[in-house]
């Protein structure tokens, strides 16, 4: 009986050693895991506030929004928003046109405008009821839809790292790209941005960054700027040939669920040229 439980005990002491070993050597992994993520997330303070706060202040907010116009209306559209537009600023809604465009390449027959809310979700909210009750607009929006087929917006926030880059002279083609990121990357894809932009700004291309607060979640939007499509060619194999763009597109490719690109033309009226 003594050899038996002298048997067990050292039985029962060497599972305790293997377990004391496993979770000793998996805790070292987990560290090992933490620290390698905490030091690719170093351009951000810390990790204990929000995905919004990480990457973005909330002075402004944006709006896109994308109109998919009947084709045999797309003129008059036009004709119809530059007055809202010039009305929205009558009205003193706070609201700010940043861009205005058309779809050359992409889903035709769209148009694509990014409106600016400074003050943040208040400056919008002020808008948002005027945008709903005034006269005058309610008019504009009854007309407006008749030319519609589909509309949807976003609210975005801009990335902190990229400043809305609007100085730049008439004549270009845009390039939305828009992301649908796996849950939960956005900050990984921030911190891959904030070092990679550094690559694509080369000929002052980079427009601006957003990434969405409210509607479709988890998307990201980037806005590129080029003198003509053989330009945007040009540019993009530029970025390849500088060391580190490749390590860049290595690290977010992986973040991605699925991308959309549009190449823009703006609109006559357009503050972005």
């Amino acid at each position: 009986m003594c050899q038996h439980h002298s048997l067990l005990a050292s039985q029962n002491t060497s599972r305790d050693e293997s377990k004391r070993t496993i979770t000793s050597s998996a805790s070292l992994n987990t560290d090992k895991w933490y620290q390698k993520i905490m030091k690719m997330r170093e351009p951000i303070d810390t990790p204990s506030k929000t995905q919004s706060k990480l990457l973005s202040d909330l002075d402004s907010v944006y709006e896109l929004q994308i109109h998919k116009v009947k084709p045999e209306n797309m003129l008059e559209y036009l004709k119809q928003f530059e007055k809202f537009a010039s009305l929205m600023n009558e009205k003193k809604t706070g609201a700010e046109l940043l861009a205005s465009f058309t779809v050359l390449i992409g889903d035709q027959d769209e148009a694509v405008h990014l409106w600016k809310y400074k003050g943040g979700y208040t400056s919008y909210s002020k808008a948002l009821m005027i945008y709903r009750t005034d006269e005058d607009i309610v008019a504009y929006r009854s007309e407006r839809n008749a030319m519609l087929r589909e509309r949807y917006n976003q609210i975005l926030l801009r990335f902190g790292f990229w400043e809305f880059n609007k100085n730049r002279e008439p004549g270009n083609l845009y390039e939305l790209r828009s992301y649908e990121l796996k849950s939960g990357s956005m900050i990984e894809w921030g911190n891959h941005w904030a070092r990679g932009l550094k690559y694509r700004q080369q000929n002052g291309e980079a427009v601006c960054g957003f990434f969405s607060h409210i509607g479709d979640l988890n998307m990201c939007h980037h806005l590129w700027s080029y003198k003509s499509l053989q330009s945007r060619k040009e540019t993009r194999d530029l970025a390849w040939q500088l060391p580190g763009w490749d390590e860049n597109v290595r690290y977010t490719v992986p973040l991605i669920r699925s991308l959309k690109s549009r190449i823009l033309i703006p609109t006559p009226y357009s503050p972005l040229q």
